[in-house]
């Protein structure tokens, strides 16, 4: 199941993808061609074909986008025809991203690392494998330690490359990119965070959690705001935690799995604080769930 953060994501990136999207046909044979009009991040050229069978193989390539299975599978044939093609990074994008659409987390992180393995810069990727691997760590597995390291090392790398390596197709508004790259910062700062609560670190699990609501303040993910509640719950600040419980009923709805959590946490910090609920909302009598 996505979370709202990776609905997010998915839809800004279709957005981006679907942005500046040109034809190279008229071009002169044995000319270089821009497939996608896709650029890299300040200081990188275009990613380009060098002659027209590439061209012509990346689009018979591409034309699978929609279809998650069969892209992979393209984008590894024309890897095997071209394997030095600087564009067969654009079609394991391609497939991560639809294999994130189709909501095969598994998957989505094996082509994400195949992306890594051609730009271990990217930060899409980066986030991708990140988020997988975070929302796979469980508290009894015998090497969360290496996992949840491995995850925060990719996140954090990605908070690196967000500015000078993100993909963007030529012709994009700016400020669509800059709503993407407020995004992906939010979403890195979030698996920072939610490992580190995971792993009992709560203070820094606060700090991370607070940076990934900063980093996109106008669209706050409910369950992002929740986990700061429960870290800030964990420290005793239950005042603190208690603003962030009403945000988090808010910003949801009772029927959502995230909804009840977030008014159990709600519940639970009006009893401990004699606090007040959000404004037209009532606590109503609930045990204290672990999260």
């Amino acid at each position: 199941m996505q979370t709202m953060r990776q609905t997010a994501l998915l839809t800004l990136a279709i957005a981006l993808a679907l942005t500046g999207i040109g034809s190279a046909g008229g071009q002169t044979s044995g000319q270089p061609s821009q497939p996608t009009g896709t650029s890299q991040g300040a200081g990188r050229g275009p990613i380009q074909t060098k002659t027209p069978a590439e061209y012509q193989a990346y689009q018979a390539a591409i034309a699978n986008a929609q279809n998650a299975q069969a892209m992979e599978k393209a984008a590894d044939d024309f890897a095997a025809k071209f394997p030095d093609s600087a564009v067969r990074v654009l079609l394991y994008r391609s497939a991560m991203n639809a294999y994130q659409n189709a909501g095969n987390p598994q998957k989505l992180m094996d082509v994400g690392l195949k992306v890594l393995d051609l730009d271990k810069d990217d930060p899409e990727a980066l986030i991708s494998v990140a988020e997988v691997l975070q929302e796979q760590t469980s508290p009894t597995d015998l090497d969360k330690d290496k996992r949840a390291k491995r995850a925060i090392d990719y996140a954090q790398h990605a908070l690196e490359t967000i500015d000078t390596d993100l993909a963007v197709p030529s012709g994009t508004p700016n400020e669509r990119v800059e709503a993407y790259k407020k995004t992906l910062r939010s979403s890195a700062f979030a698996i920072v965070g939610t490992l580190q609560y995971k792993q009992e670190q709560y203070a820094d699990a606060e700090s991370n959690l607070r940076k990934a609501i900063d980093a996109d303040s106008a669209n706050p993910d409910p369950v992002v705001v929740l986990r700061l509640a429960l870290a800030l719950d964990q420290q005793k600040k239950y005042a603190d935690a208690l603003q962030h419980a009403n945000r988090a009923v808010e910003l949801t709805q009772e029927s959502t799995d995230v909804g009840k959590m977030a008014r159990n946490e709600r519940d639970r910090l009006v009893t401990m604080t004699g606090g007040s609920p959000a404004p037209g909302s009532s606590p109503q009598t609930s045990n204290s769930s672990n999260h």
